[in-house]
């Protein structure tokens, strides 16, 4: 295959982005200045340069916008129902549950893996952190063992399969074409298993130290052991939505799973999953705000939507004009982007083609390959930014190595979002766990990194095996 200086240009800024999340920086501003630069040389036109940045980004945000709206509501919905005293009340079972540190643990993982596939560790870290760790501690679960399963449970296991809203499997997939639902699933079991041998390892390792410290708790300013309770009047309400919200959400989630093993690849799932979710979070919302603000309703939940999606913009907004740079490299969008229809280059894709004679045709060198460059962009402290470029890897590499390209980017996904979602790099999300605990953040790190790379080793071995 003949490659052009575009193609060329294409590779270098590649190289340049992945350098710049080594040194942990932005690579938003390189996937701008790569797009104009790729267009302006392929089409030798500034114009079409300028013009295709435009487009890139426009394309991104157009195939990414669901996923806007889902966090939209579910970030709204967490906002409502704390403003209701909903959330307090829903944690009231599993402190009394903490009966000892060992129950602790495992309780804590449990609780925060649920309560973060369905709102995202971000938000739901401040109210676990705040209302089951003081608890947990008085338990016998030293303060450490507490931040350890909240990472490991909630940014590595949870957002790593991230099966409910699904915004990482979508990331995954859209730049190298792949069915998201296909990711979506191997992600989730691939999930399970580094997060089961993450949980496992680091309690083994800290097993002897559970139960010796029981000192006073320490009380957040979320309300922690002494939160307030929810305003007089308003308890049967906060009670009825603690009840209704965990409900709702796992009926939807188990409707879905029902549907995807009755009626196969004709389930509920991928943008028609996401799209159920999000729907019932919206009614969920009504009801909320409703029970909270009654006659002022109609203005509060204007609030609280757009608090959500400021909070979407805040932690999907630069994922847009990079998504745009690896949509350019793939053939399914870069006709559109360039302007040119459909015989448009595959920039990404005719690179891994050109240079396959170089490439190993190991399917097991291959994959740990794209998990070491989904860690290594994952080291920017995000998770999300290199899941375009790992997918649009996966799909290019998938004839070379053998494997499913679904199976090859659910890897990449793994090593992205373990290592930059919250588990082994210390500028990311884990900050907010360490300050919950009250511990060391770069202690959090070591503490993590040898049980979360152990079961990402794991992981990949059995997907080398299963798939």
């Amino acid at each position: 295959m003949e490659l052009s200086v575009a193609h060329g240009t294409y590779a270098a800024v590649t190289l340049g982005v992945i350098l710049t999340m080594l040194l942990k920086r932005s690579v938003v501003l390189p996937t701008l200045i790569g797009t104009l630069l790729v267009v302006w040389v392929h089409l030798d036109s500034l114009v079409s340069g300028l013009q295709a940045v435009f487009n890139a980004n426009l394309v991104a945000a157009r195939e990414l916008f669901g996923i806007f709206l889902i966090i939209t509501f579910m970030a709204a919905l967490l906002r409502s129902l704390k403003d209701l005293g909903a959330d307090r009340i829903m944690m009231v079972p599993f402190r009394k549950m903490m009966v000892n540190g060992h129950v602790s643990y495992f309780l804590l993982a449990a609780v925060t893996y649920v309560l973060s596939l369905f709102f995202w560790p971000t938000p739901a870290v401040p109210l676990i952190g705040a209302l089951l760790i003081p608890p947990a501690i008085r338990a016998g679960l030293p303060a450490m063992g507490g931040a350890v399963t909240i990472a490991i449970a909630g940014q590595g296991m949870a957002l790593s399969s991230d099966y409910v809203m699904q915004v990482a499997p979508v990331l995954s997939a859209k730049a190298g074409g792949i069915d998201p639902s296909a990711v979506a699933d191997k992600a989730m079991v691939l999930s399970l298993i580094t997060g089961s041998v993450a949980l496992v390892w680091a309690y083994g390792s800290m097993r002897k130290t559970i139960g010796r410290e029981s000192a006073e708790p320490l009380v957040f300013s979320g309300g922690g052991e002494r939160g307030l309770p929810p305003r007089p009047g308003r308890f049967s309400s906060a009670k009825g939505m603690a009840v209704l919200v965990p409900f709702s959400l796992l009926s939807a989630m188990g409707y879905m799973v029902y549907t995807k093993v009755a009626k196969g690849e004709g389930g509920v799932e991928g943008a028609e999953g996401a799209a159920f979710i999000g729907g019932v979070a919206a009614v969920l919302l009504i009801l909320s705000t409703f029970a909270h603000a009654r006659g002022n309703a109609p203005d509060q939940i204007s609030e609280y939507l757009v608090e959500g999606f400021l909070f979407a913009f805040r932690v999907m907004g630069p994922v847009v004009p990079i998504a745009g740079f690896f949509f350019l490299g793939s053939g399914d969008f870069s006709g559109e982007i360039l302007g040119v229809g459909q015989n448009a280059p595959s920039f990404l894709f005719d690179l891994v083609q050109a240079g396959q004679a170089m490439i190993p045709d190991s399917g097991g060198v291959i994959a740990f390959g794209i998990l070491v460059i989904g860690m290594l962009t994952g080291l920017d402290g995000s998770g999300f930014s290199g899941l375009p470029l790992t997918g649009g890897l996966s799909a290019a590499l998938a004839e070379t190595s053998g494997l499913d390209p679904a199976t090859l980017a659910a890897i990449g996904q793994m090593g992205s979002i373990w290592t930059g979602g919250g588990t082994l790099v210390a500028w990311s999300s884990l900050v907010a766990v360490a300050g919950f605990a009250g511990v060391s953040v770069m202690e959090l790190v070591h503490k993590n990194f040898v049980p979360v790379v152990a079961g990402l080793i794991v992981s990949t071995l059995v997907a080398l095996i299963l798939w």
